[in-house]
């Protein structure tokens, strides 16, 4: 068994798509896999026990594997637990949308009256 500790980066913290993309990642592991934060556990082996840990940006965390190329394996983990996502990409030099920009985007719909 190893054990690394991660933080995690993102700004939105792990949400549902870096969890998909977590969870992707675990699905063929035939080892066993821990991770802790806030006093809580999920084994990654569905998005919303990974959700339920509440990983917001900042969260330490430990993560724990046993089983096949476990040292490799939980690296990658750390790697992806410490990933800046960006759903969807920007391009370069693009800034992030603002909530003030969602919201004047984001048209009411019209009444049939």
């Amino acid at each position: 068994m190893v054990e690394f500790p991660a933080i995690v980066c993102n700004s939105a913290g792990i949400h549902c798509r870096p969890s998909a993309v977590i969870i992707k990642e675990v699905m063929n592991y035939t080892g066993i896999i821990h991770v802790t934060a806030n006093s809580r556990e999920s084994d990654l082996r569905s998005v919303m026990s990974l959700l339920a840990l509440g990983l917001h940006q900042g969260t330490n965390l430990t993560i724990r594997v046993s089983g096949p190329d476990e040292e490799t394996f939980c690296r990658k983990l750390v790697d992806l637990f410490q990933t800046h996502f960006d759903f969807p990409p920007r391009a370069e030099g693009e800034p992030p949308v603002s909530l003030e920009t969602l919201e004047t985007s984001i048209t009411p719909p019209q009444s049939s009256s």
